[in-house]
């Protein structure tokens, strides 16, 4: 290749980055003010729930002629300085009638509320509507408008829509999955590698783990292909990569669903180090839990982490509620099978099942047994796995099952979880075992 290609290849990659990262920004066209970025939300029936932030951009650029990519270069200076808006009030609106996405057509606000921003400028809508929403469509849409400080409510960005998705009643279940080490492989979920490889190779950029696309659609249509189960994604990243975490998972046809529950990890210039984030992922998949309140739950995590002691704590919390836990076995650690231990326990003591998996087709053969997706999808993600040259796990799931969930727990507290863990493998990767209540 030469350096011209090079070049060019180059060129072209940092334009669609810059693309991507002057989305939210560009809505102003430069004029600066109040921005209102609403993030995708979720809700039921009867009660929807989204959040957004409300920013102050600066004014850049708006006497210039520029080109495209020159103006989403300049937008992407404009997104490092703008800063959120504390003490902000929106009012959100609720449609329920007319077209299903915005642009589409008018619609009809059902329900309005007002709702104050945090001191960062984050705010978080919850809306009941006066009569419970009907099953024609999937994304209802939310409007909102700033109405203080009041010298700023004529700014281009101060009156903008959102989308809420909201399942219809063929959904059976509510999908739950952790991002970092589960979707994507660990470390990339913040860096310019992922960016790179991501908006350089796209979909074969081997930023997510293969086969999770296939799994995932399948998980989302259900053993019926057409359930449509809300797929939630719960991360403790930054919301500064929301866009690119949107493109993510749209290159890879990874069902978007309402993503992505992330925290701020409030760094500036004064103060360079993130906050801690204390119980951010227990809150939000309690909040989950709580506003699907009819709907079964599978949890998916990785145990490089902290989803063990998570998920143990949401399967002790919601006894019944928790169909299966899914597990992306990615270390050996043995601080680590202690924490799995103790999900297993809790998991027996529940009448659920416990999943670990070394691979996407592992996870994929494990939930056609239990009827959680149809078993034709198998084949879709090994064609996946084809496609990126990735062998299929041969080795079976082993699995810890005695004869009475008492005696299961006996086998786990004597330490068979671990010695089956320990157990060489043909590779790096620990073994695929499988922990089940007999009510499983």
């Amino acid at each position: 290749m030469s350096i011209r290609s090079i070049y060019q290849a180059g060129k072209q990659v940092l334009g669609r980055i810059a693309h991507v990262l002057a989305r939210p920004v560009r809505r102003d066209r430069g004029s600066g003010g109040i921005l209102i970025q609403p993030y995708r939300g979720y809700g039921s029936a009867d009660e929807v729930f989204l959040m957004g932030r409300v920013f102050r951009q600066h004014r850049v650029g708006t006497t210039l002629r520029t080109t495209a990519s020159r103006r989403d270069l300049l937008d992407v200076v404009r997104r490092v300085f703008r800063r959120g808006v504390g003490g902000a009030v929106i009012e959100a609106r609720l449609c329920t009638t007319g077209k299903e996405h915005a642009g589409d057509g008018p619609a009809v606000t059902d329900v309005a509320a007002r709702f104050q921003t945090d001191s960062d400028g984050y705010f978080r809508v919850c809306l009941r509507p006066n009569q419970r929403l009907t099953s024609d469509r999937l994304w209802y849409r939310v409007e909102l408008q700033l109405l203080e400080p009041a010298e700023l409510t004529s700014s281009p960005g101060a009156t903008v829509h959102g989308e809420v998705f909201v399942p219809p009643p063929t959904a059976e279940r509510v999908v739950i999955s952790d991002i970092d080490d589960t979707v994507m492989y660990t470390g990339v979920v913040n860096k310019a590698k992922m960016i790179w490889r991501l908006f350089m190779q796209g979909p074969r950029s081997r930023v997510a783990f293969p086969g999770v696309a296939s799994l995932y659609r399948a998980l989302h249509d259900g053993p019926t292909g057409n359930q449509l189960n809300p797929m939630l994604y719960v991360s403790r990243a930054p919301w500064s990569i929301y866009e690119v975490l949107q493109e993510f998972f749209s290159l890879h046809r990874i069902p978007i669903g309402p993503i992505l529950f992330l925290r701020e990890w409030g760094i500036s210039w004064k103060r360079p180090i993130p906050r801690r984030a204390e119980d951010h992922k227990m809150l939000l998949i309690r909040d989950m839990l709580q506003r699907y309140h009819a709907l079964p739950v599978v949890l998916i995590g990785d145990s490089g982490q902290h989803d063990p002691e998570i998920y143990a704590q949401v399967v002790q919390e919601f006894p019944g509620r928790v169909e299966a836990v899914y597990i992306r076995n990615v270390t050996r650690s043995p601080d680590r099978v202690r924490a799995i231990e103790e999900l297993a326990k809790q998991v027996l003591d529940s009448g659920s099942m416990l999943m670990l998996a070394a691979d996407s087709f592992s996870m994929a053969r494990h939930a056609a047994e239990h009827g959680l997706i149809a078993p034709a999808a198998l084949q879709q993600v090994l064609s996946e796995l084809d496609a990126e040259a990735v062998p299929a796990s041969p080795s079976e799931t082993r699995e810890i099952k005695r004869a009475t969930d008492v005696q299961t727990r006996q086998a786990i507290e004597r330490g068979e979880l671990q010695d089956v863990l320990e157990q060489p493998t043909n590779t790096s990767a620990p073994p695929n075992v499988a922990v089940e209540s007999r009510e499983s």
